[in-house]
């Protein structure tokens, strides 16, 4: 292992989630990705107990670069999800009106906009193959409906879900040992 200084290296605390349900929330960035026909959607929580959420896990963790992102795709198949998004940030935020490309195509008109977001847990296996839960974005909605909105199920994997590999080391990188190499 190289040498390296932790005398002036602020130890990490503990990770604390906010929990599953209805936030209300501001895009802080807007990026198309045409290619791939999506908008990839960076937040924050807006207000309460969690708000600046996400903005403090990126500092923290810089290289978290979806820490707080979701995407919006506007391929044909996913034109009414994608109708939702646009609704909810256009009821959210008085005459402002995103309607995708008829009229107001540019998405950085999206940056500083409220949104009301839905969060629920999902299911995973970790890198270390034990089950886990993470926040993803369940669905939009306008922000004077933040009291009318259920907290989702939890998405549980299925029980044919594949595990993660065990690391039995052998694929670590170093092949210093290895005779056929």
């Amino acid at each position: 292992m190289k040498s390296i200084d932790l005398t002036n290296v602020q130890e990490a605390g503990e990770y604390q989630r906010h929990p599953a349900g209805p936030y209300i929330c501001k895009i802080i960035n807007v990026e198309d990705l045409p290619e791939k026909e999506y908008l990839k959607v960076t937040f924050d929580i807006a207000d309460g107990e969690y708000k600046d959420y996400y903005k403090k896990g990126r500092e923290e963790h810089s290289d978290w670069a979806w820490y707080g992102a979701y995407t919006k795709s506007y391929k044909t198949t996913a034109l009414p999800m994608f109708k939702r998004f646009c609704s909810a940030v256009s009821k959210s935020n008085g005459s402002f009106v995103f309607d995708g490309g008829a009229s107001n195509s540019d998405e950085k008109t999206l940056i500083g906009k409220k949104i009301g977001l839905t969060f629920r847990e999902v299911e995973y296996y970790g890198n270390d193959g034990n089950l886990k839960t993470k926040l993803e974005v369940f669905s939009e909605f306008p922000i004077d409906k933040i009291g009318e909105q259920k907290i989702p199920n939890i998405k549980k994997l299925k029980e044919d879900a594949p595990k993660p590999a065990a690391d039995d080391g052998f694929l670590s990188g170093d092949d210093t040992d290895v005779p056929f190499l």
